[in-house]
């Protein structure tokens, strides 16, 4: 086993969530990631569209229960005294795939090893273990301080709901549903100056509609400030949902630039730039308004890509009139118009 030192800690993240071009939906997800050497580990793991345990929508015994276990102050929930790093964003059943790995202590140092995809009770290191990842032996005190910091007090959670401020009511209805079927709260209104500090601080954005003008973004914009919140500011790009919503879920990333996947899009003269950090699987989809404001999707890129940046084409179609881009990966969303 390795005697050198990984460094340890922990950083909100998410699991983007949104409405998929073909109408399926994706659960957002809230969660606390592992930064091990400076990185998000889940980023060491490919194309893996997973969540750690340390979730935010989880009651808060199991997520003490959780911690707990990491602190190896409960017995390992699988065979082996192994853990559950990652699992299915979308439910707790081991059969959908989970990455585990054994957890031990030597001496004040805590190790983590032997990774592995796992779907049953049992590991199969052999065929489909990790091999490259790991081990990892991180200092007891700054391992154990980073952990019960989140038994301390802090809030691991973001905060997950959007005030929706528009013209169009049925519009707003619409996107608050969808917004709400993957797991984001979303409240209608067009005055937000009586309502209660309190309840504004539960706010992560606020949504626009177009027909908002500049002096009631201001009012609301005021009523945030005397509430001492700092909100997303989201102006909403056309009145189409899957955009909107994919609008929203980028407004409530706040993780740095640097730990995200999809970090760069740009969408200009019929062609979506993008630049990832790591090997990722990214979807582009195009949306466009025609002349009578009927919304038309195209799918424009389903695939892995490495590292880097990457330029693909936007077919013509996808372009005329008023067309936006949306670029998606497991825990980042980026929306961009596009533009001549």
């Amino acid at each position: 086993m390795s005697a050198e030192y990984a460094t340890f800690g922990l950083a909100p993240a998410m699991r983007a969530g949104g409405v998929l071009a073909n109408g399926d939906y994706r659960v957002h997800r809230d969660f606390v990631d592992f930064i091990v050497d400076g990185r998000p580990l889940l980023f060491q793991l490919s194309d893996l569209d997973a969540v750690s345990p340390l979730a935010s929508d989880v009651p808060p015994a199991i997520f003490t229960a959780q911690v707990r276990g990491l602190l190896l102050e409960a017995d390992a929930p699988l065979t082996g005294g192994r853990y559950v790093i990652y699992g299915c964003p979308e439910c707790e059943d081991l059969a959908c795939g989970a990455v585990t790995a054994v957890i031990q202590k030597d001496g004040d140092d805590y190790v983590w090893r032997d990774f592995a995809w796992q779907t049953e009770e049992t590991a199969d290191l052999e065929r489909n273990g990790y091999h490259g990842i790991g081990p990892f032996r991180f200092h007891g005190p700054g391992y154990r301080g980073a952990l019960r910091s989140l038994l301390d007090g802090a809030d691991p959670s973001a905060r997950r709901r959007v005030l929706l401020i528009g013209a169009r009511v049925a519009v707003l209805a619409k996107l608050a549903a969808a917004l709400r079927t993957i797991g984001i709260g979303a409240e209608i209104t067009h005055d937000a100056t009586d309502v209660p500090a309190d309840e504004l601080r539960t706010y992560g954005a606020v949504a626009f509609g177009r027909a908002v003008g500049e002096e009631e973004r201001a009012a609301v914009r005021r009523a945030f400030e005397h509430a001492g919140v700092e909100v997303a500011y989201v102006d909403g790009l056309a009145p189409i949902i899957p955009l909107l919503v994919a609008q929203i879920e980028s407004a409530l990333d706040r993780s740095p630039a640097a730990r995200r996947r999809l970090t760069r899009l740009v969408a200009v003269d019929g062609e979506a730039g993008i630049e990832i950090t790591s090997t990722c699987r990214v979807q582009v989809t195009a949306y466009r308004l025609d002349r009578l404001y009927r919304t038309h999707t195209y799918e424009v890129f389903d695939g892995i890509l490495p590292a880097g940046r990457h330029r693909i084409a936007v077919n013509e179609r996808a372009r005329k009139g008023e067309s936006f881009v949306v670029a998606r990966s497991s825990g980042t969303v980026l929306v961009e118009p596009m533009t001549a």
